[in-house]
């Protein structure tokens, strides 16, 4: 059973910025020929923003679980949760980030939220997730692993 689940959706200032992909192939393709230049540029945005929104990773907490994009960890593994938001989420991307941590941050997602993980086995200390909702995540793992 999903206990939580949220897709990390690009920002729509991204899908702006893909869209400089039109003009660009309308600059190489109008002087060879004005309808593949448009359709050229219509293709390619539409390729862009295609592959934005499949390549957008979840996460999901269920009642065995904690599942962010491909990655998964069992909740007999996961430790202390915390979550960041503005200058401390910064600090945590930025100058007191563990290069063996593992992560799933993206840039135009400000808050985040660390898991640790309770694994000796795993070199990993803790996920750093990227979430819009970092309360209601760090709520739903507290919750699973109470139980």
């Amino acid at each position: 059973m999903t206990i939580y689940r949220e897709r990390l959706w690009p920002a729509p200032w991204l899908f702006l910025a893909t869209a400089l992909v039109i003009p660009a192939s309308l600059l190489v393709f109008l002087p060879i020929n004005q309808t593949a230049g448009i359709v050229t540029a219509i293709a390619l945005y539409a390729g862009c923003v295609v592959l934005l929104l499949v390549a957008a990773p979840s996460i999901t907490v269920t009642e065995t679980e904690l599942v962010a994009g491909k990655a998964r960890l069992p909740l007999e593994a996961v430790g202390q949760v915390k979550h960041f938001s503005r200058d401390e989420a910064q600090l945590e991307r930025g100058q007191r980030l563990d290069a063996r941590a593992w992560l799933m941050i993206r840039g135009w997602i400000d808050p985040v939220v660390r898991v640790e993980v309770l694994d000796e086995l795993d070199p990993t200390p803790y996920w750093l997730l990227s979430t819009r909702r970092p309360r209601e995540l760090a709520e739903a793992l507290g919750r699973v692993r109470a139980a």
